[in-house]
């Protein structure tokens, strides 16, 4: 799913491809995009530059106009070349950008409006976002001043909460929280100072090893999204979309349990993420309530996580950066 790597990778791409070159084709299923599109043709403008804010995608048209996307849970930028076949279908196409050389296809987007550059900064949605974890200028204390103001709210909602942090989604979420030790069900409140800062750094770190140069082309630059040192391609990610399966740092049972008003998933580990006992939670995945899920391990799935144990400890180290931004 799109998160902050996604659109920042996105972006990138779409940048070096479009800016500087004048568009020949502009069209949309949307008539709100058309009906700007009418009144002053897309085509013949400059393409002055494409960035991502947080989850948002901008592309900046010369005439100061600036055409707003966000992906939402499917949508996805498909770059090619003219003459290049189109990998998805007509059916999904919602905009389409072209000029001399590339053609930039948004597919299943749900929200694209044109913006002025006035109103972009009056924006209600674009005003409102939270400091930007994957910006050269991330500031810090405003991020923090933000996090601490979430009061009860937990952990994992509030990193979820683009008015406070831009650029996280779902998959991040967990994995920041599992590589904290932090229980995705704490309040932000009893989190000490030192874990908040701590959190917020390694959600920058993950976020920015996950935008390293490589490749530049959309459309799926977060199939290979990873926070774990592991080489082996299907051990990308610590607990993300693996319930029930044994914890890599320690062979306990991930547990899944869907989260805050829009009900999304959360994985963790009992062991290395200890939660408050809450009605409905419980640390063990034995004793764990319907609403919990460990991937329908029993008793035998939690003996055998159990001896995976000593197969995993002592092995696992966190993820650290190299210079670039590379996972090691």
């Amino acid at each position: 799913m799109p998160e902050g790597d996604t659109i920042f990778r996105t972006a990138r791409a779409l940048n070096r491809a479009l800016a500087g070159h004048t568009v020949t084709v502009f069209e949309s299923v949307y008539p709100a995009l058309m009906r700007v599109d009418e009144d002053a043709p897309l085509a013949g403008r400059a393409v002055v530059g494409v960035k991502a804010l947080g989850k948002h995608l901008l592309i900046e048209f010369s005439g100061g106009l600036t055409l707003r996307t966000h992906l939402r849970m499917n949508g996805r930028w498909h770059l090619y070349q003219q003459g290049e076949p189109w990998h998805a279908p007509r059916s999904a196409v919602r905009v389409v950008i072209a000029t001399a050389r590339h053609v930039a296809v948004a597919f299943d987007v749900q929200v694209a409006e044109f913006v002025t550059a006035r109103g972009l900064a009056r924006h209600a949605v674009m005003a409102a976002l939270g400091p930007d974890l994957l910006s050269e200028t991330f500031d810090e204390g405003e991020a923090l001043r933000r996090l601490d103001r979430a009061g009860e709210m937990t952990v994992a909602e509030a990193v979820l909460n683009q008015r406070i942090v831009a650029g996280i989604g779902n998959v991040f979420k967990c994995e920041i929280l599992f590589v904290c030790r932090i229980s995705p069900f704490r309040p932000v409140a009893s989190l000490s100072d030192e874990e908040r800062v701590a959190l917020l750094r390694c959600a920058r770190r993950l976020l920015t090893a996950n935008v390293a140069e490589g490749s530049e082309r959309p459309p799926a630059p977060y199939a290979f999204r990873r926070t774990t040192p592991f080489v082996n391609p299907g051990a990308r990610l610590w607990v993300y979309g693996r319930p029930g399966r044994p914890c890599r740092r320690c062979g306990s049972a991930i547990l899944s349990r869907k989260q805050g008003p829009d009900a999304r998933l959360t994985f963790w580990c009992p062991l290395c993420q200890p939660q408050p006992q809450e009605p409905g939670m419980t640390p063990s995945a034995e004793g764990a309530s319907g609403d919990v899920s460990a991937g329908g391990v029993g008793r035998n799935a939690g003996l055998a996580a159990a001896r995976t144990r000593s197969r995993v400890r002592g092995r696992v180290r966190e993820p650290t950066l190299r210079p670039g931004g590379k996972l090691r």
